[in-house]
Parts: structure tokens; sequence; C-alpha cells
């Protein structure tokens, strides 16, 4: 089996990035991946500007005696006139100083009466002035491509007047389900049958990596019928995923089907929970490179666990945008005294500052996943002491 690491480097390896860009508004790109580099075509701020509410001055006229005459009023979008030796100007926040300044002094340390004005605190010079170009260069790269658009992103791209910018298409994947013992919800439950969670579980996860997902239902547990569904799949989709069949049962089609219609270059992972795990790729006629295969295991905590882990680095990659391990630091509110030779990722959350794994860590119980707000890292052969630094992976920054 591969080790986890060895598993990621390849599935990163085999990403092929999708080319095909489209430009939007800021507002409708919201999740979306940078296609290009953005460069700044002016700066930020455009102008020495206050920031603050106070008055426009020159630090050299407070060390002399007497006070300051207020000759103007500057509120934000006007314009000043120049400043003489003795004079001041009431400033607003994000209104241009005037020349002649080279500090603001905050209105709560000043004192104005009849039109004059004292300071009660010294200054430096600069202070509370925000300089032109301190925060974006005119001719800077802003964003770089492969930077995934979210609200501060927007926000940098309008502060320098872009307002379309160009993006990676998204993703086309298609998603289908295995196993005669599935049934929809709402549907009433016969002997020996389930519902169909990973359809839901999965179908959101891809939605919120930025997909465009295509739900097939569900394929019966046949050779013939599973090699058409992904063969007409894999036509017009760049991504095919399945839930369940990948194992080796006589009721698991998946892996021999893919392997008939092209390749299966990663199957079964050191991992726990998530060993059947699968990765190839489906030859067709619709698409010149064929159509990523991506074969996720049946019991639902091992489905979203992998799909987390292996799938959603791989389809950032395959948009050309970075993807992290998260993982931090954190004492465990546990102890494992027998090591074990998968990578294990343990359904916790974080109590008092610890870690704390859900009691039962079945692959089959979903309820690990509502629970927790991350994943403990066991590595494989390594035992836990309690109050051990483990690796969390927090689910929010995973997802």
């Amino acid at each position: 089996m591969l080790t986890v690491d060895q598993a990621r480097e390849q599935l990163l390896a085999a990403a092929r990035r999708i080319a095909e860009t489209e430009t939007l508004a800021l507002n409708d790109a919201l999740g979306r991946v940078l296609a290009t580099d953005v460069v700044s075509t002016l700066a930020v701020p455009g102008f020495d500007n206050s920031a603050m509410d106070g008055y426009a001055l020159n630090v050299a006229d407070v060390a002399q005696p007497g006070p300051f005459a207020v000759v103007q009023r500057i509120a934000a979008g006007d314009t000043g006139v120049a400043l003489a030796p003795g004079e001041a100007a009431r400033i607003f926040t994000g209104a241009p100083v005037p020349d002649g300044t080279n500090a603001v002094a905050m209105q709560e340390d000043c004192n104005v009466d009849g039109g004059t004005l004292t300071v009660g605190t010294p200054l430096r010079a600069g202070e509370h002035i925000r300089r032109r170009g301190e925060d974006v260069q005119d001719g800077a790269v802003v964003l770089k491509s492969g930077t995934r658009l979210g609200a501060a992103e927007l926000g940098l791209l309008a502060a320098i007047g872009v307002d379309r910018v160009a993006v990676v298409r998204k993703l086309r994947v298609a998603l289908l389900s295995t196993g005669n013992e599935l049934v929809e919800p709402g549907t009433p439950l016969a002997p020996g049958q389930i519902y169909n969670s990973n359809r839901y579980a999965i179908s959101a996860l891809l939605r919120e990596a930025g997909c465009i997902v295509d739900d097939l239902g569900i394929v019966p547990d046949r050779f013939a019928a599973t090699r058409d569904m992904l063969a007409a799949a894999a036509a017009t989709h760049d991504v095919v995923l399945s839930t369940g069949g990948v194992s080796v049962g006589e009721e698991d089609h998946v892996k021999a089907a893919v392997e008939s219609l092209g390749t299966l270059s990663l199957w079964k992972i050191a991992i726990k929970p998530g060993k059947p795990f699968a990765f190839g790729r489906i030859a067709s006629a619709g698409t010149a490179q064929g159509a990523d295969f991506i074969g996720l295991p049946g019991n639902p905590v091992s489905s979203f666990v992998t799909f987390l882990v292996f799938v959603r680095p791989f389809l950032a990659a395959r948009l050309g945008a970075g993807a992290t391990t998260p993982a931090v630091k954190v004492p465990a509110g546990f102890a494992i005294g027998r090591a074990g030779n998968r990578r294990e990722f343990l359904r916790a959350r974080l109590e008092q500052g610890r870690a704390v794994p859900y009691p039962n860590q079945s692959s089959g119980v979903l309820t690990s996943v509502v629970w927790a707000d991350g994943l403990v890292i066991v590595p494989e052969d390594r035992t836990i002491a309690d109050g051990e630094l483990v690796d969390f992976l927090p689910l929010a920054a995973l997802r």
C-alpha cells in the first residue's frame, strides 16, 4: 500500500491544470481561481491622506509658543490649499493632507477656541498620515495566478479599480454512487437497505470546492452497467467520482470497469479510515486526455475524510490553486498505546485547548464528523501519550 504522502504526491503530480478561462464581474467571482496575475495600474492610497479626524499641521510648529490659526476645513473627497507657517487645517479621515503638512494631531489631543488651535501632546513627523502607495504601489502584482478569490481579495481588486477578472473555468464533475443496498431519503427502507448519505455529503463538498456537479445517481452493482455509466460520464466531464465499489468484493465492479476503459494508477492507501481509495484515468472520445477517475470508499466517514485529505487538494491543483495542509499543534486529550500500520485521522474537537476524539471512530459513524471540528493525525507506527503535541487539522480550513 502507498503511504498517505506518496498517494498525495502522485495525485498532485497527475493533476492537469485547466487551461480554459472566463471573465467575470467581481460580484460573480467569489470562490473562483485567478487565471492570470493582477497588476495594479495605480497606487493605493493615491495621495497622502489623514488617518484620523483631527488637525493637519507641521511638526516644527508644535515646539513654537503660541496657537495655530485654523484656516480651512478638509473633508474626505475635498482638496485643501497649502498651509502657511502657523496655520492648521481641520481635517477628517481619508481627506488629502494639504502641502505644508507633515503630521496630523488627533482631535482628542487638541483644543480649539475662537478659531485658534492648541495641541496638548508632541507629535512626530509623519504621525497619523497614510502615505501615497503605502498599501499598493503602481505596477505591483497584487494577486498572483492561482489565488482563490475571497472577500478580502475581491475588496483589494475593487480598491485598485478592477471590475472584472479572468478566472479558471469550473471543473465539471460527474458523481455516481454504487450499491444495490442504497436508496434515496424519503423512500421507505426494505430489509438490508440503507439511505445514500454519500450522495449528499460528497456533492456538497464538491460544490464547496467550486465544482459543477452532475449527479448521475445510483449505478446497479453490475459490471456492464458500471462500465457504461463511467464511459458516458467521462465523455463530458473533467472528473468522474464514485462512492463505493472500489474494494475487492464480488459485487465491487468499479475497479475492473475503470481498468477496462483506461488505467488505474493508485489503489489502496495506508490510511484509516479510507484504505480502498482509487485514482486513474478513463479514456474518452469527448476529451483528448480523457477524464480523471476518483473512487471513494463506500463507508460515509471514509468517503468524507479521504475527500478532504486527497480529493480537495487534487481539485485545487487542477485549477492551478495551491493546496496546503493547515495543521496546528495541540495537546492530545487522549492516549494510544498501540501503534498502527496506517496513518489515522481521528475525528476530534478542541476542548479547553486539547484535542478530544469522538468516542466511536468507526468509519460508518457519520455523527462523528458532525460532532468534530477537526482531524487529529496519528502517524503510522506511533503511539500517543496523553498531553503529547499532535497535528490537528481544522475542518473549516480543510473545506
